[in-house]
């Protein structure tokens, strides 16, 4: 039988405590491992991928959505003060993983299991998959066509990806892909990282 376990359960004094050094320990690591960007074949140049989800969903696994919530917004806010997309990119990566971690830490605390977790970050990554595209229609390209022409951006993504002729076209022959493919990334180190720590999360959980 699994247990269900509420995310509004009151924490107690000695867990409320684990919870804020942890929020501090994995928004140092998600702030570092942010540093490290990689490219993806056939994405638009300022589309690169990083690792700084999978502290965040594991935090979100241990005590749930807002704890979560607090190490990306810490994590961007350090990233903000050396910004060069005038904070808008960490604005988007913000709303990225928010949603993320809480759609998988909901889903997983509802059933904490090694199927659980598989099941939560791949609903996880279809919902960036979504909210990532409504990002950068809405907040990034319109940002940077204020800096750049909009043709111009086109056109940059079209010579790495001939399919990117129009703003539909980047969002879904690029931002779309490029936010699942990031989702996946991120859930299959989440789901390897899990097997190593599944002990000490369930222990933490709240």
């Amino acid at each position: 039988m699994t247990n269900t376990i509420s995310p509004n359960k009151p924490l107690r004094s000695a867990t409320r405590v684990q919870m804020i050094t942890l929020v501090g320990v994995f928004a140092a690591i998600s702030t570092i491992l942010m540093f490290i960007e990689m490219p993806i074949p056939f994405m638009p140049p300022f589309l690169k991928v990083d690792l700084s989800g999978v502290p965040i969903l594991i935090m979100g696994f241990m005590y749930g959505p807002l704890p979560a919530i607090y190490v990306t917004i810490i994590k961007d806010a350090i990233h903000m003060l050396s910004s060069q997309t005038g904070c808008v990119g960490e604005f988007a990566d913000m709303i990225i993983l928010c949603s993320f971690s809480v759609v998988s830490s909901l889903l997983y605390r509802k059933n904490p299991s090694r199927k659980g977790v598989v099941i939560s970050v791949l609903a996880g990554a279809a919902t960036i998959t979504v909210v990532g595209s409504l990002a950068n229609k809405f907040m990034l390209i319109p940002f940077y066509s204020k800096v750049m022409p909009l043709e111009a951006i086109i056109d940059a993504c079209h010579a790495v990806n001939p399919m990117v002729d129009s703003m539909n076209a980047y969002i879904l022959f690029g931002a779309a892909p490029f936010n699942l493919i990031k989702g996946l990334i991120l859930s299959v180190l989440t789901l390897l990282l899990y097997n190593k720590m599944s002990g000490f999360i369930r222990s933490r959980m709240a």
